[in-house]
């Protein structure tokens, strides 16, 4: 087998919209699943019409649906409804990410499809869970950020609430699910019977939070914001310089004592306000201010280059241009080639993990509205049509 297409073979019906169900139905195409995406025909995707728009077709769509067909059809239509039943029949798996209930209205819940298809993994992604007080309650990113106590730690102390620029909480989801996902999949090839995964982006959330939940349950007391630093460790965090910012990060007594050199002031290393890392970050304050006067005399580069040549972990305050540009994002061919359906040439971040020493390639652009409806719904509609 292609270590490259581990789930060649297995075929995913997608039923989502924006980005937590879609980046796992990316996720399980990068490993070779066929996945067939789902879309209503007026519009499909919601974020088929998000900016930016090259010659009409979305680069964010792009970046969350390559390797995937589309499929066009109204589930409120019963005969439309019908036809994604066949379909799913001879699939196994089923991604959704519509708010609890609704694909029960459809007809289109795990009751009504397992019973149809016993080895199905029919996976749902929500807001809060598909059970519970909460669970009828819509969530978007930003109100998940908010809800899991990301944003309360997100900032500069006494700081207005900040959201992490990234949508960690959808994104986050989409994870959880393709790795529940593939680990069900191996349960139902043994037995033949799938199950229903249920996958609340407010648990997941929650559940990356583990150093700052398990703070809570050990000391009954609310992690605090600190901006780029970190409670336990120091120094750790964004440092003020001559031209800007950077991090560093000297995450033990060796690397310390490495930056006490640096710096020019080795006696820091025996300072007992300094001498262990709990101590260094219980007085990071007056650290940082003692550190930053001596790293505001000279530009990051200089400092960048110090820390990297005593394997001090460091890194420049980059843009996304800046970062994308770099040589070891080069070296691993991680910024892809990418065709659009309207012939447009762009690029895309791919798969980030290689296999076998070798990047993933990209199998398919990502679909037009519909482009495979005849393909795939043809010989559906041409069965539905001949008498009994």
């Amino acid at each position: 087998m292609d270590h490259k297409q581990a789930l060649a073979g297995v075929r995913v019906i997608e039923v989502c919209n924006v980005a937590a169900g879609p980046y796992c139905g990316m996720l399980l195409a990068d490993m070779g699943a066929d996945v067939i995406k789902i879309e209503h025909p007026e519009g499909g995707d919601t974020l088929r019409a998000w900016p930016p728009l090259s010659e009409g077709y979305s680069e964010n769509f792009a970046s969350l649906n390559r390797n995937k067909r589309s499929v066009t059809l109204n589930l409120k239509d019963p005969a439309d409804a019908e036809l994604a039943r066949r379909l799913i029949d001879e699939a196994d798996v089923l991604l959704e990410n519509n708010r609890p209930g609704v694909m029960d209205r459809l007809g289109l819940g795990y009751e009504a499809l397992s019973a149809r298809n016993p080895r199905l993994v029919y996976c749902s992604i929500s807001a809060y869970g598909q059970t519970g007080p909460r669970s009828q309650e819509g969530g978007f990113d930003l109100t998940i950020q908010a809800m899991s106590g990301i944003m309360s730690v997100t900032g500069e102390p006494g700081g207005a609430p900040v959201k992490c620029g990234v949508p960690l909480a959808d994104f986050t989801a989409g994870l959880y699910a393709a790795t529940s996902i593939t680990a069900a999949l191996r349960v139902a090839e043994r037995s033949g019977r799938g199950t229903h995964l249920d996958v609340a982006m407010l648990g997941v959330t929650l559940g990356i939070a583990a150093l700052q939940t398990s703070e809570y349950f050990g000391s009954g007391k609310d992690p605090q914001k600190l901006g780029s630093a970190h409670p336990r460790n120091a120094p750790y965090q964004a440092f003020r310089c001559r031209d800007g910012y950077f991090g560093m990060a000297a995450g033990n007594n060796a690397l310390w004592r490495s930056v006490c050199e640096i710096v020019g002031h080795p006696e820091l290393a025996e300072d007992p306000r300094y001498a262990t890392t709990p101590l260094r970050a219980r007085n990071q304050a007056e650290l940082r201010e003692f550190l930053e006067a001596i790293f505001e005399t000279r530009d990051g580069d200089h400092w960048l280059q110090q820390f990297r040549g005593r394997g001090v972990p460091c890194a420049p305050i980059n843009s996304y241009s800046e970062v994308l540009a770099d040589p070891q994002v080069e070296h691993m061919e991680w910024v892809r080639p990418l065709e659009l359906p309207n012939g447009v040439r762009t690029r895309t971040f791919g798969a980030p993990v290689r296999v076998g020493g070798a990047a993933t390639p990209i199998r398919m652009r990502p679909p037009g509205l519909g482009e495979h409806t005849d393909e795939i719904l043809g010989a559906l509609r041409d069965a539905r049509k001949e008498p009994a």
